[in-house]
């Protein structure tokens, strides 16, 4: 019987954290600065990393602005000012929902910043941002920066590139090969701040114990073959080690882009095992 990563589930102890993270950011080996972000908000179990966009826009200030916000709007509990903004989803959690105001007012701020500066005209960023509440992953992006699920040594992409080629091969217009190949692979299709709204993208899924959890900027996927990945996160009994292992590799590739990555390993709580029976007996009969 195969069951969905996504779907399969035995939570967490609601105590907070039961988590392990290490982030590192390298600006690679061809680009003169770096204009990855990233910020961890341990009170909110919060991961959030962005990666700019614009070059000589102030992609760096972009990126910044993003990942500042949205600790700033969670750690603020900043009220959105628009309805747009405001609306809530009544699939998700209020975490999740939060998250997702969050990224609409950096969205906005970015942008207006970029109206205002001439010299940040055109500045733009992606995001991806998780926030772990007890067992429940709320994981919130935009753009192509993604979010990985390692479980019992399987990697699962958990973000759908906002990009003109993930669009083409999404709609069997071109396979993964092509796409990775082509000249087009920067073209984003949704970012922060390039409009004046943005459309988020949203999932909760509930996590194991000893689960993974991967965020990472496209210097490392468009670099690192995806099995090496998978390989790099399930062979470092550390995450710090994770995490240097993946900036080293694409580096080791060529570095041709920023790199950023956080990596996240769920800890096993003390009464999970004395729950796991139960569990199974409830869900898999």
């Amino acid at each position: 019987m195969e069951v969905s990563l996504r779907r399969m589930s035995f939570p967490l102890d609601a105590k907070q954290p039961q988590w392990d993270v290490a982030a590192r950011t390298d600006k690679g080996r061809v680009r003169p600065i770096n204009e990855d972000s990233y910020r961890i908000y341990r009170e909110e179990s919060l991961f959030v990393l962005s990666d700019g966009m614009g070059g000589a826009a102030k992609g760096e200030v972009a990126s910044a602005m993003a990942v500042e916000s949205v600790v700033a709007s969670l750690r603020e509990n900043i009220v959105a000012e628009s309805p747009e903004e405001s609306a809530a989803n009544r699939e998700f959690s209020e975490e999740t929902n939060s998250l997702v105001r969050a990224i609409k007012l950096a969205n906005r701020k970015i942008h207006e910043q970029g109206m205002r500066d001439p010299a940040c005209r055109g500045m733009g960023a992606t995001i991806v941002a998780a926030r772990i509440t007890g067992s429940r992953l709320s994981l919130v992006h935009v753009g192509d920066s993604r979010a990985y699920l390692l479980r019992s040594d399987r990697l699962e992409q958990l973000t759908a590139d906002h990009s003109l080629v993930a669009e083409q091969v999404r709609r069997g217009l071109m396979n993964r090969e092509q796409a990775a190949a082509s000249e087009l692979q920067s073209v984003l299709t949704r970012a922060l701040g390039t409009e004046e709204s943005v459309e988020v993208d949203a999932d909760e899924i509930e996590l194991f114990p000893r689960d993974a959890l991967l965020l990472c900027s496209d210097g490392l996927t468009r670099m690192v073959p995806e099995d090496e990945i998978a390989g790099i996160l399930a062979q470092s009994t550390a995450v710090r080690v994770a995490a240097e292992r993946l900036i080293n590799r694409a580096n080791e590739y060529g570095g041709q882009d920023n790199v950023t990555v956080v990596v996240i390993r769920l800890t096993k709580s003390k009464s999970w095992f004395a729950k796991f029976i139960p569990w199974c007996s409830a869900n898999l009969v």
